[in-house]
């Protein structure tokens, strides 16, 4: 499980692929919740492509505790990828 402090921004990154090969899908989407449970979406021209296939989003994180996403692609790549990371709260306040 990957830790960071609450102020950090985390880069969220996935490869999505077809039999081995880099492949753009038609649509990536991202979806973070936050420990809330409150979900923020991100499309297609919200994160970066990096390269083929391959994309990441910085997401700037402020709430102490478990963090969710989850990745999916649609169309010419259907995919998905999820996890979690945990936010630490800052020893000094």
């Amino acid at each position: 499980m990957y830790e960071c402090h609450v102020g950090d921004r985390p880069r969220l990154s996935v490869i999505f692929t077809v039999g081995g090969t880099n492949t753009d899908p038609s649509t990536v989407s991202l979806t973070v919740q936050d420990p809330t449970g409150t979900n923020t979406s991100y499309t297609t021209g919200d994160v970066t492509k990096a390269s083929t296939g391959s994309y990441y989003k910085d997401v700037t994180v402020n709430i102490e505790g478990t963090w969710a996403w989850r990745w999916a692609g649609t169309g010419s790549v259907i995919a998905a990828d999820e996890g979690f990371f945990h936010v630490l709260e800052s020893v000094i306040v």
